[in-house]
């Protein structure tokens, strides 16, 4: 029986600056994009909250019309897939580098001037997807959310 794996990634985040698109030798347009995530905890020791932002290399290929609305500080849902490489610097020395190569991306509002949302999916339309996706709900009332829930019925 062979072995299962799974390569996926799911990322929401802001993004860092200006996607950008270049096209190979062949013609084919490469966007890519940088996105922030947060992450907060309580140190235990100290009480202190603590806020770690992590950065991400993201790659979307096949998609030149995209990159006018992935503007600098938008909000942005991707889902792909991890891929590392390596290259030698301009000394000679090699570099590794893993990026997130994006199967979707959506468009989420806030951030980066614009309003509204919008998706974008390297699958064409005539495919069904795996999963629709729909904007976030508003959130509900802290306290209503809270109820009878305390940080041990948490699973993480």
């Amino acid at each position: 029986m062979a072995s299962r794996s799974v390569n996926k990634v799911i990322l929401l985040g802001h993004l860092g600056k200006d996607a950008e698109t270049k096209f190979t030798p062949n013609g084919v347009a490469r966007t890519s994009f940088t996105i922030a995530t947060n992450r907060r905890w309580k140190d235990q020791a100290t009480g202190e909250w603590k806020d770690v932002t992590d950065w991400h290399n993201v790659v979307l290929w096949r998609s030149e019309n995209i990159s006018s609305y992935l503007t600098k500080g938008k909000q942005v849902y991707v889902e792909g897939r991890l891929e590392s490489r390596s290259y030698e610097d301009r000394e000679g020395q090699k570099k590794y580098v893993t990026d997130v190569v994006a199967d979707d991306v959506i468009l989420l509002g806030g951030g980066g001037g614009r309003e509204g949302g919008g998706e974008y999916s390297q699958q064409p339309v005539s495919q069904p997807r795996s999963a629709q996706r729909s904007q976030p709900q508003a959130a509900a009332p802290a306290d209503e959310m809270n109820q009878g829930i305390s940080d041990d019925d948490v699973p993480f």
